[in-house]
């Protein structure tokens, strides 16, 4: 499609009119007949108001960043894309209409349901503008709302193609796949209407009460399953570990029963130790204690024991005195 620039040749054919309009206003003062000076004020009134109409309604300006289609009343919509700046036009015959063909962001909303069955809310955030070039095919077909026309459609229809060939937790995991294949699909239905989609990103991404209420269900049940286990291996360790102390204890005193069967000096050396800590005890608290050396152990040298243990065998007192 072509396109037109600011100037070209309308400002040549501005002043062509111009002068054409004020040499036909000259001679229809000069046709009509002599009134007096209120009659010849009237049409001089009159061609001066005619003359800044027509001089003000003979141009058009296009702001940065829009583009404008003309429509003439004889010929219909011009092919020929008026772009930035100040512009001619035939007053009461063409009539611009002016777009925005910068990049706008619109938010659509679409409900779908996904490849299990469950209703999904979705919002995407979606980045257009109209192709430059193909205004006046825009103009004839969509009119000046063309986004409001295309947009609704074709993204709900792209979101629940695309959003049935997945499950309700491969939307979430898989969210970024998601967003691109909707793009690519979005990028091809638009172009027929001569759109461009320079991005699309999905904002939110919400389920059903009932189904996020069973995710939530089935979380705590997760966690109460994983309690569970840890309360049984915890068990199992505790019946373990009873089981490792009492098999030492068995050990111990079987070590112990040996050793005394083996060598008799075995209990004498406990006595020792048992009455070194008996002694650092009572040395140690600031209290005055009264007992008898054999309470405390100190008597750990008696006549008796050493006969026994000299003849191998055990004193009648027992192990402690």
């Amino acid at each position: 499609h072509p396109v037109r620039d600011a100037q070209g040749g309308g400002v040549v054919h501005c002043i062509v009119v111009m002068q054409s309009a004020r040499a036909a206003f000259q001679q229809l003062s000069s046709r009509m007949p002599s009134g007096g000076n209120a009659g010849g004020g009237l049409v001089g009134l009159a061609g001066l108001a005619g003359t800044a109409y027509v001089g003000y309604h003979s141009f058009f300006t296009v702001q940065g960043g829009h583009a404008a289609v003309v429509w003439n009343r004889f010929t219909g919509i011009r092919e020929t894309v008026v772009l930035e700046g100040m512009h001619f036009r035939m007053p009461l015959v063409e009539y611009p209409y002016v777009y925005d063909v910068r990049t706008r962001p619109r938010n659509i909303q679409s409900l779908t349901g996904s490849k299990d069955l469950q209703m999904v809310h979705i919002t995407l955030r979606v980045l257009t503008r109209p192709e430059v070039g193909s205004l006046p095919w825009i103009y004839r077909r969509l009119g000046l709302q063309y986004d409001d026309v295309v947009l609704p459609s074709i993204v709900n229809e792209v979101t629940k193609a695309v959003v049935a060939n997945y499950n309700a937790s491969e939307l979430l995991t898989r969210r970024e796949e998601v967003s691109k294949e909707i793009a690519m699909e979005l990028a091809k239905r638009s172009t027929s209407f001569n759109i461009i989609m320079e991005d699309v990103s999905i904002t939110h991404l919400n389920f059903s009460r009932e189904y996020e209420a069973a995710v939530e269900r089935k979380q705590v049940a997760q966690q109460e399953s994983e309690r569970a286990k840890f309360v049984v291996d915890k068990a199992k360790q505790e019946k373990q570990a009873i089981v490792v102390r009492a098999q030492g204890t068995a050990r111990s005193s079987e070590l112990i029963g040996q050793s005394v069967k083996e060598n008799p000096g075995f209990v004498q050396l406990r006595r020792l130790d048992m009455a070194r800590e008996i002694a650092d005890v009572v040395s140690n608290s600031q209290n005055k204690i009264y007992l008898n050396s054999d309470s405390l152990l100190l008597g750990v040298v008696n006549p008796d024991d050493n006969a026994g243990l000299k003849s191998g065998t055990k004193s009648s007192g027992g192990l402690f005195r």
